[in-house]
């Protein structure tokens, strides 16, 4: 449902181009084949022409990339929805299904009936629209009848989203960083050499400790992170940089297993305002065995097989619940270290810097995304209620790709 509602905006100008032809009529062989199962989804069948159909108005839609794969992966999941759906005897009204194919066409200035005129003179059915809809709504019902009660806003979290309104910080800084691992046994040597690091006042001299000691992918550049706006680094960190000169270090921070030391280099002040960030949506998966060179492969090869924070459930899949942490947290409430190295990523990309259990285990630590606070002055009751809303879609995302991973999918 996300895919196409962000394409709606095209849709008009998709719809309005003239019919397209979908080519001679298929033999009745092919028509046969063409209603065999293609796809089962645990025990839902999805044959060859709903994938078909489900491609074609994708293309009406304008939607990027691979139709053909994309047509798969939403009909997979509109299955499992479905099937979550009647698990809570969950099912959608007629009256409910044609208001929901009334609201969509809406959003592309088309009554219900043109929409489907459209469709159909394309090639596509409107059992193929109205199937669409009627996942949506199932899967809206299943969200809130699930995740409703624990999506609890509080008023602090509401203030807290609200007071981070104002935009962000035109101050920005060039920063080194130093992360040395404290392994059982070492505490005190870490230490005494944190010390005397944290007394360098020489950008060289501290690259230069970077890339003998510190454990971030950053060694091998001397620990030099590139700008970065102040607000993205985590909320205990800023004030700690912004009291430096340059070339001067922080005293070490302890973090779990680790301790930390910054250099600043630069800092300036531009017409740039960053937005302020909200919150902070990431995952973190927890590897057996630490730093070492056997996890640190494996983790390497995790790394090139996953591509969005959802995929870590098929990684988990089979293990303790606690191998898996999914958090959408606002930056004040992360763990500075884990906040620290979310700041240097971008969705999708991640971390294998920090340990836990006293370097034992690995994180795996990815960014799924950031959420910018609202700047203009909104409703409080209508700012309750889309955090509230935007909650319990981020628990629904994290429950559809559990019953992915949980899944027995076979293709013919």
């Amino acid at each position: 449902m996300q895919v196409l509602t962000r394409l709606i905006a095209p849709l008009a100008t998709a719809l309005s181009l003239a019919v397209v032809p979908l080519g001679s009529l298929p033999t009745p062989a092919a028509a046969q084949g063409l209603f065999s199962p293609a796809i089962i989804v645990n025990d839902a069948i999805i044959t060859g022409f709903e994938l078909q159909q489900r491609a074609e108005m994708l293309r009406l839609l304008n939607a990027p990339g691979d139709l053909q794969t994309l047509a798969r992966e939403q009909l997979i999941d509109d299955r499992l929805r479905m099937q979550a759906a009647a698990e809570l005897g969950i099912v959608p009204s007629s009256e409910e299904i044609l208001e929901g194919m009334t609201e969509f066409a809406a959003r592309a200035n088309l009554t219900r009936e043109e929409f489907v005129k459209v469709l159909e003179a394309n090639g596509v059915a409107a059992q193929t629209f109205r199937d669409f809809v009627q996942a949506g709504m199932a899967w809206r019902e299943v969200a809130g009848a699930r995740f409703a009660a624990r999506a609890v806003v509080t008023e602090a979290e509401v203030d807290r989203a609200l007071a981070a309104g104002g935009g962000g910080s035109s101050v920005r800084v060039l920063i080194s960083e130093i992360i040395m691992p404290m392994p059982p046994g070492q505490e005190e040597t870490v230490r005494a050499r944190a010390n005397r690091i944290s007394q360098l006042d020489s950008t060289s001299a501290f690259s230069a400790e970077a890339r003998r000691y510190s454990a971030t992918p950053s060694r091998g550049n001397g620990g030099r992170l590139p700008w970065r706006d102040i607000k993205e680094l985590p909320p205990t960190l800023q004030p700690l940089v912004l009291g430096l000169k340059p070339g001067e270090v922080t005293e070490p921070l302890p973090i779990p297993n680790a301790i930390a030391l910054f250099q600043l280099r630069d800092i300036e002040e531009t017409g740039y305002s960053a937005p302020e960030i909200a919150a902070v949506d990431y995952a973190a998966y927890y590897m057996p065995g630490g730093r070492s060179a056997d996890t640190l492969a494996k983790a390497r090869v995790l790394q090139g097989r996953v591509d969005r924070c959802d995929d870590l459930y098929g990684v988990a899949k089979g293990q303790p619940e606690e191998v898996l942490e999914r958090g959408t947290l606002p930056p004040a409430d992360i763990p500075t270290d884990i906040a620290f190295e979310l700041s240097k990523l971008d969705p999708g990309e991640v971390s294998t810097a920090l340990t836990r259990a006293n370097g034992q285990t690995l994180v795996f630590l990815m960014l799924c995304g950031r959420t910018n606070a609202i700047s203009e002055e909104i409703d409080r009751q209508e700012f309750t209620i889309g955090l509230r809303n935007r909650r319990i879609g981020s628990q629904a995302e994290g429950y559809l790709a559990q019953l992915r991973a949980d899944a027995r999918i076979i293709e013919r």
